[in-house]
């Protein structure tokens, strides 16, 4: 058992290194909770939290041969599997750096993320291999191959022209007796993780997280109801802060967790039910999703009393009294450490929540000057924790000057604050729109078109407006059983928005293009623009002025 010196700093903001550091953690929880359930798998593969430290020292010694030390940087390219979790684990048990790959990433993405890295080492699912062809593999070295391919039985197909010497994941294996000593004790504030962000306004960037940060992200300040009790269903890829963040609180808390491979409507509360999960995180559509399937006599035959819903759409009080848990909501994004958060069942409309303690929030203008409550500014944020947010962009020292400038974190979020400190987000700054000389938040937008009982899911976007300026465009994918009527769509809208928010095209499609990470490709909507099925409310003769009043 290997033990943290004792710590040097002496700051009350900086808790213990077996508190907030994962190989101390690990250690910990093996003594104090072997028997405990850490982890919850797909076809209930479980992991102890004595399992879960004798597989990620066993992976950390197999790493240690492959040449991994200590502040190293090693890629983890695999979907959500226990391989990947005790991946994440072994690299940071060395006090290597952990940086995950979005599974959909290929080509220049690809090469680009590779070359930022700077690893020698890669942690890769087989399936994913064949990819790596043809790639500048910058400084990468060597792979460490998991799973098995797809088509085959058992084993690990690789195929016989990968381009670097490999290794199966099964062949790491060791004890503590293998390890490496430390010459000195991993601390809080050393770097935990690279995780790169979603590239919507040009290559992605590598985010710096400490085990602070990480800590901080989804703590216990941020995240008071979760406990070393809950048992968290984490929906999210191990390579976006929804599924690291969430994976490592409740390693942090002593708690447990269910970790899908992916989120699936139609297996959700099965899923639920099956691993007596507890709490649950759902993002962008998935609460719509839920609330839109049919109900059902089994909609609280669960154990879930703790809901995050994320952002807090108009459903959110029909979920709880639906399903029963109790509903949560935040502000969060990679870069920062859940800055707004709400108390439970939100009473007012729209809401992200309030500031929490130990962060500083200002909305401002382009010049950094405060804007008055009740108009539009971008948020701006800093904490009174050493390294609780993030230390800048991996090798990209422009665009970490930028984000700091002046000493506060700029998200790039536009909101608005009420009176009462209640905060409200309004819409990433790059996707406001500008309609004849009115500027539309496309998140207000898309909250009353997912209103209206058709649609399942809705991106609204500009398109180029032939008088210049932008028209606005709702993409919209209809809810089981159907059908979207445009013109039924408008008339639900007009009493609902502002007539210069009414889409004038609408563009139905089966689904909406995501990320891994349940992200509306925008970006490739606006690339495809007003396509051949677009439906456009002129000509079809529809009108919408404004009217007397000015709505």
């Amino acid at each position: 058992m290997t033990t943290p010196a004792t710590a040097t700093h002496v700051d009350p903001r900086v808790p213990a290194r077996e508190v907030c550091v994962v190989r101390y953690l690990i250690d910990r929880w093996a003594t104090e909770r072997s028997e405990q359930v850490y982890a919850v798998f797909d076809g209930g593969v479980t992991f102890t939290y004595a399992q879960l430290r004798e597989r990620v020292v066993a992976t950390a010694v197999g790493l240690q041969a492959q040449g991994v030390r200590r502040g190293h940087h090693v890629l983890a390219w695999q979907p959500n599997t226990p391989d990947m979790l005790f991946t994440f684990f072994a690299i940071n048990y060395l006090g290597a750096v952990y940086v995950p790959i979005n599974t959909a990433y290929r080509g220049g993405l690809l090469e680009h993320v590779i070359d930022n890295s700077d690893a020698e080492v890669a942690v890769v699912h087989v399936d994913l291999v064949p990819r790596l062809a043809g790639v500048n593999l910058a400084r990468l070295q060597r792979l460490v191959v998991t799973g098995t391919a797809s088509g085959t039985a058992s084993g690990t197909a690789v195929p016989a022209d990968c381009p670097l010497p490999w290794v199966p994941f099964e062949a790491l294996a060791g004890t503590v007796a293998d390890l490496l000593h430390l010459e000195r004790p991993i601390e809080p504030w050393e770097t935990q993780s690279v995780i790169y962000t979603s590239g919507t306004t040009g290559p992605s960037k590598g985010v710096l997280s400490s085990y602070l940060h990480m800590y901080t992200n989804p703590g216990p300040e941020a995240w008071p109801c979760i406990t070393g009790e809950d048992r968290f269903l984490v929906n999210m890829p191990m390579f976006h802060i929804g599924g690291l963040g969430l994976s490592f609180a409740m390693l942090a808390r002593g708690g447990s967790m269910v970790m899908p491979q992916a989120f699936s409507t139609d297996r959700f509360w099965a899923l639920v039910r099956e691993t007596e999960a507890t709490a649950v995180f759902l993002l962008g559509v998935m609460a719509t999703f839920l609330l839109k399937a049919p109900p059902s006599p089994a909609d609280r035959d669960h154990r879930v009393t703790k809901a995050y819903i994320v952002p807090l759409a108009e459903g959110a009080a029909e979920f709880h009294r639906r399903f029963g848990p109790d509903v949560y909501t935040i502000f969060n994004m990679t870069e920062i450490s859940s800055p707004i958060t709400s108390e439970p069942n939100p009473q007012v409309g729209g809401t992200c929540g309030r500031a929490r303690a130990g962060v500083e929030v200002r909305l401002v203008d382009d010049n950094d000057c405060e804007v008055p409550d009740g108009n539009v500014g971008e948020m701006i944020l800093r904490t009174d924790r050493p390294w609780g947010m993030n230390h800048g962009y991996h090798k990209n020292p422009e665009a970490t000057a930028r984000a700091w400038r002046n000493g506060w974190f700029h998200t790039g979020d536009a909101f608005r604050r009420d009176a009462n400190g209640n905060y409200f987000f309004v819409d990433r700054m790059k996707d406001a729109i500008r309609r004849r000389g009115e500027n539309i938040s496309s998140f207000e937008v898309e909250i009353e078109v997912v209103a209206f009982p058709a649609v399942r899911e809705a991106a609204v976007i500009a398109v180029p407006s032939e008088l210049g300026e932008d028209e606005v465009m709702a993409v919209v994918a209809p809810a089981p059983g159907h059908e979207i009527d445009p013109a039924a769509l408008l008339a639900f809208l007009r009493d609902r928005l502002a007539y210069f928010m009414i889409p004038r095209y609408l563009r139905v499609l089966p689904e909406l293009p995501k990320t891994p990470t349940a992200k509306v490709l925008k970006a490739e909507l606006r690339a495809q623009g007003i396509t051949p099925d677009t439906w456009d409310r002129e000509q079809a003769g529809i009108s919408i002025r404004r009217d007397r009043i000015g709505s």
